[in-house]
């Protein structure tokens, strides 16, 4: 009788895996894909200089233009990252960070070696550019004073240095003329309104103009480049539309003029080195939209037939004759692609998506909408199994992005497809309070954090069980950062709803976390108050909203990931959640990562962290029926 029943189960199984579904992949399959992060293009256009996990870290790496040949620059077991080739010759900047805090430094890599630029090793450094002849560099660092970001000159041959800005007003740098004459500003009043400044650095006393302010009225105005003949200078704005326009500001004349808009926000707007091409790009319901143009005659480039998915990180070679870009799709990681604009000529140099992994087992998103509690349209990004139908169900999982601010935007994500492919259907969430849908929709949640946004974050449960082939009585949250935050206070304040959550260094007292900003982080400190609230005013709503005090009320189990160097989500944070649960005897999981800060950015962490999602998914939301 026993053997009887075993082959029953035995053979119900194998009818459950028959060959016409879909292949499930684990983990290192997702994760043997590559990640390319950055692209600079030497003057001679042979090589670009990108940052590449290929070995498991992220290191710099040259890839040959023609052939795509893919050689490492370095070899370090810290994440590097590309900054520069140098103007002319072989030398290149990267930066790194100590095991995810943030503090990166500068490096270059010359015949000499590889040299930090940075005596002060607490000193926070960021590239700005090179100068236009070449013979310069320019970089910000905390050196002098750890709440600002002071402009410094370097020599380009001899590394020496000059401090050129004191920045005392902690206004945020954003960019510095090709000539090295004029620097653009920005002080942030708070997250609906910032001025933009300007400085003549050749001026006796490098006062900051004003040029960008709306009296009366709340307006962001952000600087975004100056222009390739150092005529003008291009900056972003909201205070004509509720989307982010680009408008020009004549350096001399002080004229203001709109160059482009659209009914969505301006993502990226750029000059080819020569000043002929223009290339700008829209947030167009999570998805970039390019275009560029030939700047005095105003005619579009058209591009070749290429995949389907953004293009990103446009770079022309000096003699505009080459196009690089990476292109990547909900299905396929950034690839970088070459293309010879004389003949038309595409080169794929890159094949980031793993070698076991066939694309046409992973699913693309669709973008759908569906109506919060008070009737606000709610956008999001569905993806559903191709195991799912309305005879098989698969359980969810809303995936909540970080922030608050951010977007869930079309593109490869590996987790999302590691969830999806082992039968996990995702609704990535852009609550109210995301960026991408007009200046209204971002400011419907300031200072109201934990509350309408979280009510969309339950709405969206209930979206999900009107789809014929979702299991809406199986839903997790799950969310790094903010998202974290919305996750665990999903649990917290709608303790019956969900079924589970993973909190990936999402905050738990916003009291502490605003109280403890990281010191770089000052000129954003309005921005950042004005959004979520004072620490020491605005103490008791804060108090209100953070699940550290509410933990009474976490039922449904939970998973915590924190990295212990993390900067803006102190790992006490995690810790405290994690020991009042335990406390209570709530079915909690913790996972730490020693080298790691606000994100995971190695390899094997990454696949670690994709494991314990699964496994923790499979044991706590997948309904477990025997048949």
């Amino acid at each position: 009788m026993r053997s009887l029943l075993l082959f029953v189960v035995s053979s119900l199984m194998l009818a459950g895996c028959h060959g016409d579904k879909p292949a499930s992949y684990d983990a290192n399959a997702f994760f043997d894909s590559v990640n390319y992060q950055n692209l600079s293009l030497s003057e001679d256009g042979k090589q670009a200089l990108v940052s590449s996990d290929k070995n498991g870290v992220f290191n710099v790496h040259a890839i040959n233009v023609a052939d795509g040949t893919d050689k490492a620059l370095t070899q370090s077991q810290q994440s590097t990252y590309a900054v520069s080739w140098f103007p002319g010759d072989n030398r290149f900047l990267f930066t790194r960070d100590k095991g995810g805090n943030e503090i990166y430094h500068l490096y270059v890599d010359d015949d000499a070696g590889q040299h930090d630029l940075i005596p002060d090793p607490n000193a926070r450094a960021e590239f700005l550019a090179f100068s236009q002849d070449g013979r310069s560099f320019y970089v910000l660092s905390n050196e002098r004073d750890p709440n600002v970001m002071d402009l410094y000159r370097y020599d380009a041959s001899s590394y020496q240095r000059q401090r050129i800005f004191d920045n005392t007003q902690a206004f945020a740098i954003s960019s510095i003329s090709g000539n090295g004459r004029f620097l653009a500003l920005s002080r942030i009043n708070n997250n609906a309104d910032s001025d933009l400044y300007l400085v003549d650095l050749e001026s006796a006393d490098k006062t900051p103009q004003l040029i960008g302010d709306l009296p009366g009225e709340k307006a962001n105005f952000n600087a975004l480049t100056f222009g390739p003949y150092n005529h003008y200078l291009y900056f972003a704005t909201d205070a004509f539309s509720n989307f982010k326009q680009v408008w020009s500001h004549h350096l001399l004349t002080g004229n203001q003029e709109q160059v482009a808009s659209d009914h969505w926000d301006i993502s990226h707007f750029s000059f080819s080195h020569s000043g002929r091409y223009r290339i700008q790009s829209f947030n167009e319901d999570g998805h970039s939209r390019l275009e560029i143009y030939q700047r005095f005659t105003g005619k579009r480039l058209q591009l070749p037939a290429l995949p389907k998915g953004d293009i990103s990180d446009v770079t022309f070679s000096n003699d505009d004759k080459t196009l690089l870009f990476y292109l990547d799709s909900d299905t396929s990681p950034a690839d970088l692609y070459a293309l010879d604009l004389p003949s038309g000529k595409l080169r794929q140099l890159t094949h980031a998506l793993g070698a076991g992994i066939d694309k046409n087992r992973l699913v693309a998103a669709k973008v759908v909408r569906f109506q919060s509690t008070d009737n606000l349209t709610i956008p999001a990004l569905l993806y559903k199994p191709q195991t799912a139908s309305s005879s098989d169900k698969v359980p969810m999982v809303l995936w909540l992005h970080g922030g608050p601010g951010g977007q869930s935007r079309h593109g490869y994500n590996a987790v999302i497809q590691y969830l999806v492919n082992h039968g996990y259907g995702v609704l990535a969430v852009n609550n109210r309070g995301s960026s991408g849908y007009g200046k209204p929709f971002f400011h419907l949640d300031d200072k109201q954090h934990g509350e309408g946004d979280l009510a969309d974050v339950v709405s969206a449960r209930d979206y999900v069980k009107t789809l014929p082939w979702a299991d809406g009585e199986h839903v997790a949250v799950m969310g790094g950062s903010y998202g974290g935050y919305l996750a665990v206070a999903a649990l917290a304040f709608h303790p019956d709803t969900f079924s589970a959550g993973i909190d990936l260094f999402g905050v738990t007292n916003w009291v502490r976390t605003l109280a403890s900003i990281p010191p770089w982080w000052q000129s954003y400190k309005a921005y950042l108050y004005s959004e979520m609230g004072d620490p020491v005013a605005d103490k008791a709503r804060l108090e209100r909203i953070s699940p550290l005090f509410h933990t009474d009320n976490i039922t449904k189990p939970l998973l915590v990931l924190q990295g212990m160097n993390d900067p803006r989500v102190l790992p006490v944070e995690s810790q405290q959640l994690v020991a009042a649960l335990k406390k209570r005897k709530v079915a909690v999981q913790y996972l730490t990562f020693a080298d790691e800060g606000h994100g995971f950015t190695k390899k094997a962490n990454r696949i670690k962290a994709a494991k314990a999602y699964l496994d923790f998914l499979n044991k706590h939301v997948k309904p477990h029926n025997w048949f």
